[in-house]
């Protein structure tokens, strides 16, 4: 099995596919990941927490 298939390769045993929606799609959920340990670490600063 492989991890990554490109978009030229013929082949149905795969996870992602390396074409612009992966990589939209990646891109997106990495940003909202950020965006979560910023607010949580933002949060923790301003209410005296940690």
């Amino acid at each position: 099995m492989k991890f990554v298939k490109e978009e030229v390769e013929e082949r149905r045993d795969y996870i992602f596919q390396k074409n612009t929606k992966t990589k939209v799609g990646t891109k997106f959920i990495v940003l909202v990941l950020i965006l979560l340990i910023v607010g949580v670490v933002a949060s923790g600063v301003f209410l005296d927490v940690f």
